[in-house]
């Protein structure tokens, strides 16, 4: 049926998801089902060339609306095969009016052609997104860098599949999110395509780009591999070893892990901190010592593919569902490993923030505090105090069927307080209220 072209019932999309840690990220009046990313990139001069096609459905009428996108210049773009009546593209906006209206619940799909050099996008957790390497390049979208190289509804909210596909210097590796689908070569050319089917949100998406060597490093299982520069091979090689029984730990505790295989990528350069992306995790050189330096941070990123990726929060309010639970996932691979048990970790680490200010609140600290060590460490700490409340068999079974049941979802912490008080026979809303909604820190409860 075609669409009316009486724009009296319709309205714009807002320009905001309304997310007060992120006020200018995500768009109202619609919600993507699948991004369809075909990049064509030059390493050499930093110069990329997309399309990117953008399946979405209408959540009301809309005249207009908007989508996250910085750095880049659009070309052309147009809305269920006809162009765009209307173009603006601000700073982190490009705003699209459609030829007609859109009904609510119907779908439609956006094509934008746009092009140029990416760079980061700045905010107050400094520049995410899109950044070059000596000879290459890494994403790391979190939480508001995504628009640095594709037009997206950029908030956790809105998860989606995605095709992505790159195009490249033949001398490099590529790794997207998802399944490496196909590959081929054309003149010095090689194309990369990727099919990421489980819903992923758009920080989570990324390309890496470098002259890397692949490892496989798992003998049975879930695929686990690294990708390393050459010189870095042995290092490698001894750091991730423990990464077969980290995964086997985090099975048996969380559940099945939730992608089809999991890859670690080391970059030549040195980066700051490890990061996270959905299927896989990125080291900086610096963090590969051949000593097991960084055995912490490998079972962090790890743990994320359930507490973060496949369980993604609604609000970023919340994002203690990720760090807290990922920051716990190393005190049991310590634990595991032989070394300081859960209990000592939580008895070192609750006189380590006791010494520290009491002004954070680990269930809402606010965006400037979003990745403050003290929210991983709290959020850590209530998750030791809940397993001390509940003992071992009740805690265990409540993160299997939290991991179980939002697989590949969205959370937030009304929720997972609800599914623990399903499974739990004492009260915890006390507990929890103690450690996630107050600033001053609890004791630990007895063991």
């Amino acid at each position: 049926m075609p669409r009316s072209t009486s724009t009296a019932l319709a309205s714009e999309g807002a320009r905001s998801h309304g997310d007060p840690y992120l006020p200018t990220s995500g768009n109202g009046g619609y919600t993507v089902l699948h991004y369809d990313l075909d990049c064509d990139y030059r390493v050499s001069s930093n110069r990329l060339a997309a399309t990117a096609t953008i399946t979405a459905r209408a959540t009301h009428r809309l005249s207009r609306f908007s989508l996250d996108f910085a750095g880049l210049v659009a070309s052309k773009v147009s809305v269920d095969g006809t162009r765009s009546t209307q173009l603006t593209q601000t700073a982190r906006k490009l705003v699209i009016t459609p030829a007609s209206p859109i009904n609510s619940g119907d779908e439609f799909t956006v094509v934008v052609r746009y092009g140029g050099q990416p760079k980061p996008v700045q905010s107050q957790w400094g520049e995410v997104g899109w950044e070059e390497l000596t000879d290459g390049v890494i994403v790391a979208g979190q939480p508001s860098g995504a628009p640095s190289w594709f037009p997206c509804n950029d908030h956790p909210s809105n998860k989606a599949s995605y095709s992505i596909v790159f195009s490249v210097e033949s001398a490099y590796r590529v790794l997207c999110n998802g399944e490496l689908v196909k590959r081929s070569q054309r003149a010095s050319r090689t194309r990369w395509e990727f099919q990421q089917t489980e819903p992923m949100a758009s920080y989570l998406a990324t390309v890496q780009i470098g002259l890397y060597e692949t490892m496989g490093i798992s003998q049975s299982g879930v695929p686990q591999y690294v990708l390393v520069p050459e010189d870095l091979r042995p290092n490698a090689l001894a750091d991730f070893e423990p990464q077969q029984r980290m995964m086997e730990l985090f099975e048996r505790l969380f559940g099945p892990y939730p992608f089809a295989d999991y890859v670690a990528v080391v970059t030549d350069d040195e980066l700051e901190i490890p990061l996270e992306a959905q299927g896989l995790a990125v080291f900086g050189r610096n963090h590969i010592d051949g000593l097991g330096g960084s055995e912490r941070l490998i079972a962090h990123e790890l743990s994320h593919q359930w507490f973060g990726n496949s369980l993604t929060v609604s609000h970023w309010k919340d994002i203690w569902l990720h760090e807290g639970f990922a920051c716990y996932a190393e005190w049991l691979w310590s634990e595991e490993s032989g070394s300081l048990t859960a209990d000592q970790c939580a008895a070192s680490h609750w006189s380590k923030v006791n010494r520290l200010p009491k002004d954070i609140t680990v269930g809402d600290p606010g965006a400037a505090r979003m990745f403050d060590d003290r929210l991983y460490k709290r959020g850590a700490l209530t998750l030791h105090a809940l397993r001390r409340t509940l003992g071992d068999d009740t805690f265990f079974a409540i993160l299997r069927h939290w991991a179980a049941t939002y697989r590949h979802g969205s959370v937030s912490t009304p929720e997972f307080i609800t599914l623990v008080e399903s499974h739990a026979s004492v009260p915890v809303r006390a507990l929890f209220a103690a450690w996630l909604d107050q600033s001053a820190l609890p004791k630990l409860p007895r063991g």
